[in-house]
């Protein structure tokens, strides 16, 4: 082990650029991680998501656009199209200590719904990592139409 490391400064300056690269990765992994500890709402799978709903009765909100949302959805979820999500809403404004999932088609739009609804004072905030994408991999259930 001794040797290793009188020999890792001849290593690190013989390969310059490698040694750039791996501290460029290495940094954007921990600023990676560190958001993501920070962001304040969770990421769930869709079994996570099926325990919250059963153990907790979670809010569930798809912001996915009206056509997509009538096309299929998680049974049970209320539509809100993200064009129309607003935190303060005064029924939203009920749930706020309650948990709050929300689901979109791929997980994106989800997740910035997460965002403000954790800004906006929400204690318990989750987003479907995947989206509907991820629900239908996992041969989930799905209803169609309106809720």
């Amino acid at each position: 082990m001794s040797d290793v490391l009188h020999r890792l400064p001849e290593f690190l300056g013989n390969h310059l650029y490698l040694t750039l690269a791996f501290v460029g990765v290495f940094v954007a992994l921990v600023v990676t991680e560190a958001q993501r500890f920070m962001r304040g709402y969770a990421a769930l799978t869709p079994a996570g998501l099926t325990q919250l709903i059963n153990r907790e009765n979670a809010l569930l909100i798809d912001v996915s656009p009206q056509v997509e949302f009538e096309k299929g959805h998680i049974p049970g979820a209320k539509h809100v199209a993200m064009s129309a999500f607003d935190p303060q809403d005064k029924d939203l404004a009920k749930a706020r200590e309650l948990p709050v999932a929300l689901v979109c088609r791929t997980g994106q739009t989800s997740a910035q719904a997460a965002q403000r609804l954790k800004k906006a004072g929400f204690a318990k905030v989750f987003w479907l990592e995947g989206g509907l994408a991820a629900w239908r991999e996992a041969q989930m259930p799905l209803a169609k139409g309106r809720a």
